[in-house]
């Protein structure tokens, strides 16, 4: 695949997944264990309906081609689904995404304790300035009684830099498979979180589409063109690439609903968009 129709691919995902916020946002009753039920059954459909495509195999074939890195990779990626879910039910679009923006260090960070991939010094000093970015962004997010949301966007970080880790210690070039484990183990976490709390599965047909919706399109067909791209470009330059979604992410809610940015996400978010573009065009040279 040409250089630049990778890039267009991986582009495109992002756009995808920056409209998450704005699904969750349209919902009107759902809770985050329906949320999380629901959706994961809209994303276990349309990846394992790309992977078939993309690998030219059966669904039996599919199912039967996971490996032990699949199910790891599929077990933190559902601990960060299900914290992400809950960072935007309890804080701003506009800080869970911005948080998560500074996955890559989180990433740097377990790579170099767990598989002794020793960070650049340039690693370092960016993420001095994210974690100052976070440091404001939190600070507002206690002063509003956020602070259950920003830690679970923080954890949900972890969990997704862990995956990274996981992914690029087993040498995996397609994480379809573990994706799609990973929403199977987020129906259960979801069931099992409903059926405790006693909630149940009963939501209204508007909020059933939006879910539906969130995870075949938002989430799903994002990931398939990301992990699709990603394929055929250095990974600092889709780490560079998939920040639209941060960027994007808090325009929609605000654009379509009014859900507005305070002064410190704004510049706690510069700070750590601009670190992380930094290290990752700094590493690109290298």
């Amino acid at each position: 695949m040409p250089t630049k129709y990778a890039v267009y691919l991986v582009l495109l995902g992002g756009v995808f997944m920056s409209f998450v916020g704005l699904y969750m946002r349209l919902l009107s009753e759902a809770n985050g264990a329906q949320i999380l039920f629901y959706r994961s059954i809209g994303l276990c459909v349309i990846v394992a309906a790309v992977s078939c495509l993309r690998r030219q195999i059966s669904p039996s074939l599919f199912l039967k081609s996971f490996d032990k890195n699949d199910i790891l990779i599929g077990l933190t990626l559902s601990l960060a689904f299900t914290c992400y879910v809950f960072a935007m039910l309890y804080t701003s679009v506009a800080s869970t995404l911005l948080i998560l923006s500074a996955t890559p260090f989180m990433t740097a960070s377990i790579g170099w304790l767990w598989i002794n991939e020793r960070p650049k010094s340039i690693a370092w000093i960016t993420m001095l300035f994210a974690c100052l970015g976070m440091y404001l962004m939190v600070k507002e997010g206690h002063q509003l009684g956020n602070n259950f949301g920003n830690l679970m966007a923080l954890l949900s970080g972890f969990w997704f830099a862990l995956m990274l880790v996981i992914v690029r210690r087993s040498k995996k070039k397609d994480v379809l498979g573990g994706t799609f484990i990973g929403g199977v183990f987020c129906i259960i976490w979801g069931g099992l979180m409903a059926f405790i709390t006693g909630t149940g599965f009963s939501v209204s047909s508007s909020d059933l589409l939006i879910m539906l919706a969130m995870g075949a399109f938002g989430i799903g067909i994002g990931i398939a063109f990301v992990t699709w791209g990603a394929s055929y470009l250095p990974a600092a330059e889709v780490s560079v690439l998939v920040l639209i979604e941060s960027v994007l992410g808090p325009i929609w809610p605000w654009l379509f609903l009014g859900e507005s940015m305070t002064l410190s996400e704004i510049l706690g978010g510069a700070l750590i968009l601009g670190s992380v573009i930094t290290f990752t065009l700094i590493t690109a040279k290298d």
